[in-house]
């Protein structure tokens, strides 16, 4: 997939696991953006995977609950 089809995916699975608004989701995404958080996925697009959308998701949704 390409990079904003892979941060579109990640956005969505934010909402659907994590029940957040996508207004919510799409702040957490664009905050990772922000931080350099997927400049790999840019560069690498063996890592623009489902699976790694999944994880990706996980790790966005539990950094912001640390807060």
């Amino acid at each position: 997939m390409t990079y904003e089809e892979y941060l579109d995916e990640v956005t969505t699975l934010i909402t659907e696991k994590f029940n957040l608004s996508d207004a919510a989701a799409i702040k957490l995404v664009v905050k990772a953006q922000d931080a350099n958080f997927f400049v790999e996925h840019d560069e690498k697009e063996a890592m623009r995977t489902l699976d790694r959308a999944h994880q990706d998701a996980k790790t966005l949704y539990l950094a912001s609950q640390k807060k």
